[in-house]
């Protein structure tokens, strides 16, 4: 499966138990560790939880092994690695705080607003 293939696997996953504002960023070119990152939003702990665990076991029954998991035990931030996709599930707090999705976005030429 390829990282495209993967994306669409984690978001569709993600969909099927109700994440909320999903982005799939493509960082290819902007990052050598993953080509993308997948931010989404769970409304509570145990539903961040249970967002990051449908993840994990729906590509897992595709025979795809995830590297590591993060974050499970605390629940506002889980992240799941499977090497070309990096998962975030974050509680709004969270999310806002961090603001992966400014922190990666792709720097538009000639444009110094960043």
């Amino acid at each position: 499966m390829d990282a495209e293939q993967l994306k669409k696997l984690v978001t569709d996953s993600l969909e099927e138990v109700k994440g909320r504002d999903i982005v799939a960023l493509d960082v290819r070119g902007l990052s050598g560790v993953t080509d993308f990152m997948v931010v989404c939003s769970g409304t509570s702990n145990r539903h961040v939880k249970s967002l990051a665990n449908n993840v994990w076991v729906e590509v897992k029954k595709r025979g795809i092994t995830p590297l590591g998991i993060e974050g499970e035990n605390a629940g506002d931030w889980v992240l799941v690695d499977f090497g070309d996709v990096v998962v975030h599930v974050m509680l709004p707090e969270a999310r806002l705080f961090y603001d992966l999705e400014r922190l990666w976005q792709v720097p538009v030429p000639g444009n110094d607003e960043s």
